[in-house]
């Protein structure tokens, strides 16, 4: 078994943002040279994210207000009490996930119709980054 290591790098221009991360992992997946196994894509922050949904510009703005109206902010959070702002995006990261495993088969992540992986920015405009991992033969 075989196995390559990048790092994305991420500092969002606004506090939430949602960017389509698939080209960036398929050119790794294309760069580790392997053909079958799987490709770990995993945020290395506890307020960001990662998922596989439809790039439809309509779905991530209702993801984006769902996210909201379950973590919305609050300065009441208790997390707040330690000097921190950041209570609800720590929830939204829980929401959504910080890891996904995609397949890669005959050398090209395996996707369904549709799917696209993303980065989910909750707590952003400061470097972040995130690990992909390519597993296989």
């Amino acid at each position: 078994m075989r196995f390559l290591t990048e790092y994305l790098w991420f500092n969002t221009e606004k506090h939430r943002e949602y960017i389509n991360i698939t080209n960036d992992v398929e050119e790794i997946v294309r760069k580790s040279k392997i053909k079958e196994g799987m490709v770990l894509v995993s945020a290395m922050h506890i307020t960001a994210g990662i998922y596989v949904n439809d790039a439809e510009y309509g779905l991530i703005k209702d993801i984006d207000e769902w996210l909201e109206e379950l973590a919305p902010f609050d300065i009441n959070y208790n997390h707040h009490k330690t000097g921190e702002t950041n209570g609800d995006a720590h929830l939204k990261s829980l929401l959504t996930g910080h890891e996904v495993i995609v397949p890669i088969t005959n050398g090209e992540l395996d996707f369904g119709p549709w799917q696209q992986i993303y980065y989910a920015e909750f707590d952003g405009q400061r470097r972040k980054r995130v690990i992909v991992k390519v597993m296989g033969e």
